[in-house]
């Protein structure tokens, strides 16, 4: 089987939400996340691509909140100026910020269940044939030394520039991914390396944390040499989708603005009581 065989859908609703700005908060992306699994799950909604970009965020993963000293840690992250969230889907920290495209990919799986590999294996094929223009070959696999280390990180030449996740709702699965489009990868992991650094203070711990090696991550720009940010990468989603289907852009429907306040609700309680040692938040 192809590796995109899922996205070849008869048509797709796009929402982008890459340009609400510094006020557009990353715990609302989750809950639209979980609202569109919900609607598309059941059948009440099409599949769906949404878009989004969160300024100055880090999202951590559930784990991340068990280190030893995780209030310095996020004081650390605090004090450069991030908003610090904890997510819903898995795995661990990672940077978001103003030049990081995320794409979420929500379809039904009630009749054909999807893998959780097809899943990834699908983003990775979109991301390939969106960067084609570039000349470069995207490769799949984990890349020690990154943050969020994955068996489905994206990279060129042995350079992360994206982690893919997922999260299952009512019968609808979302694939996530960041993208780093421009500005310095190794800058961003040097931040998330200095996190886990202070909230560790080297004591082992039962779950292994990533050692953070910066020079392991960069932005796309980086690595093609192409002055690429978050409007490039848009143009190439929407020019690379019409390939599975017909496209058309939307906003929530009436139905799921009303689901979404759910959600929404929920994240914000998951989310203080994952960060309970940090009120503040």
């Amino acid at each position: 089987m192809e590796q995109d065989t899922i996205l070849y859908q008869p048509k797709w609703r796009i929402i982008d939400q890459s340009t609400l700005g510094p006020s557009f908060d990353a715990l609302q992306s989750f809950a639209a996340d979980d609202t569109l699994c919900s609607s598309v799950g059941s059948g009440g909604a099409p599949p769906t691509i949404r878009t989004w970009v969160h300024h100055q965020t880090i999202v951590l993963g559930i784990q991340d909140t068990r280190l030893p000293y995780i209030e310095e840690g996020i004081e650390y992250l605090k004090a450069q100026g991030y908003r610090v969230i904890v997510r819903n889907s898995g795995g661990l920290a990672v940077v978001l910020d103003e030049d990081v495209l995320n794409i979420s990919i929500l379809l039904k799986e009630k009749e054909n269940q999807i893998a959780i590999d097809t899943g990834y294996e699908a983003m990775a094929a979109l991301i390939q044939k969106m960067l084609r223009p570039y000349g470069v070959e995207v490769s799949d696999g984990e890349v020690v030394g990154s943050y969020c280390p994955g068996t489905y990180d994206l990279s060129i030449h042995g350079r992360k520039f994206a982690g893919i996740s997922q999260r299952r709702v009512k019968g609808g699965v979302a694939v996530q991914i960041y993208l780093c489009t421009k500005g310095s990868g190794s800058a961003r992991a040097a931040a998330i390396g200095e996190f886990y650094k202070r909230a560790s203070k080297g004591e082992q711990t039962k779950f292994t944390y990533p050692i953070i090696q910066p020079e392991t991550m960069a932005s796309l720009s980086e690595l093609t040499g192409h002055s690429i940010d978050v409007q490039t990468l848009m143009l190439r989603l929407f020019e690379t989708m019409q390939q599975y289907g017909s496209i058309y852009t939307a906003q929530l429907s009436p139905q799921e603005s009303e689901q979404f306040h759910h959600y929404y609700d929920r994240v914000i309680k998951r989310n203080e009581k994952a960060l309970e040692s940090e009120p503040t938040l």
